[in-house]
Parts: structure tokens; sequence; C-alpha cells
């Protein structure tokens, strides 16, 4: 997307990118090591994603819901920090206000030995 040394952006801007009825998805920065996305899901929606390949951490925006990932469920709202390891089952569900996550995307094994 660019070979910038660094890049801004406003979670405001990017949450107004997915807004609407449907669930969104909208990646908005890849570079070899990692990627980042704005994901909206609506009140009632169906989390359809499947099992990635790269780890995966979630920053929820606004809105509620709960995640599951395998057999355990955890809260979603305003604030949290949610990690999901690469290849794990795993779906947003009870979305009971519309949900807007920050998602980025890493390399499962480490970057570096220290």
């Amino acid at each position: 997307m660019s070979d910038d040394a660094w890049q801004v952006f406003k979670v405001d801007e990017l949450a107004a990118r997915v807004a609407g009825k449907e669930p969104r998805f909208l990646e908005f920065l890849r570079v070899p090591t990692l990627s980042c996305a704005v994901y909206r899901l609506p009140a009632g929606a169906r989390d359809m994603q499947a099992p990635h390949l790269e780890d995966e951490v979630y920053f929820v925006v606004s809105g509620r819901a709960r995640l599951r990932v395998g057999a355990e469920e955890h809260e979603a709202v305003p604030g949290s920090i949610l990690y999901v390891k690469a290849t794990s089952e795993h779906s947003f569900f009870d979305i009971e206000e519309d949900l807007t996550l920050i998602v980025v995307f890493g390399q499962s094994k480490p970057l570096w030995q220290g």
C-alpha cells in the first residue's frame, strides 16, 4: 500500500469507511510482517470468518458481542483487546450492538531471535 517509513490512521475515519447495514472488512495496511484492517459487524449479523494462518489481535472500538475461540467464549466490549492464535476456530456471535474492530494480523513465528 505504501513504502513510507510510517503512516497515520484515524479510527473514526476508518470506521466511517465500513459503515452500513452489511458486514464489512477493509484492509488499510499491508507490509511484509503484518496487516491491519477495520472490521464491522452490524447488530444481529453472522460472522462468517474461517481460521487464519496468522496470529490475530482484535481491538474493540465500539459495540458489544461475544467471541468464541474453540470451546471458550469471551466478552467483546469497547476497549477489549482479544488475541487469537493462528489456525484457531473463532467467530463473533450474540452481536447486540454494531461491532467495529481494528484487526492486526501478524506472523505466527518470532520476527527476531533474542
